[in-house]
């Protein structure tokens, strides 16, 4: 059974920094793309990035080039997403998704069957 659990959620400040984890078990990583979303109320859920799990390739939003990086540790079975210079705007509930296309990248939520429930971050001034 695939699973995804989000971690690492938190407030904190503009400019600030914060690293989310999603650990993950019921696959492996070179069999699946994995992908960071995030959604606010009232919002769609935005794709922030995602990981190609048969070649590491990663893609991003726009909105957080230069900020976030997506990386994975094969042996703990996580992926992370390390967002640095954080802004209001990138607060949010942030999703951790798989999708059983290891040369997946994309930042389409319908392209991902498997989701984990999210791990909030406020970033606040």
């Amino acid at each position: 059974e695939v699973q995804l659990v989000e971690s690492g959620g938190t407030l904190v400040q503009t400019g600030g920094s914060l690293r989310l984890s999603c650990t993950y078990s019921g696959f492996t990583f070179n069999d699946y793309a994995i992908a960071w979303f995030r959604q606010v109320p009232g919002k769609e859920r935005e794709g922030v990035s995602c990981i190609s799990g048969a070649d590491g390739l990663t893609t991003y939003a726009d909105s957080v080039k230069g900020r976030f990086t997506i990386s994975t540790d094969y042996a703990r079975k996580m992926v992370y997403l390390q967002m640095n210079n954080l802004k209001s705007e990138d607060s949010g509930v942030y999703y951790c998704a798989a999708s059983p296309r290891p040369l997946l990248l994309s930042l389409h939520e319908v392209d991902f069957q498997f989701w984990g429930r999210g791990t909030r971050v406020t970033v606040s001034s």
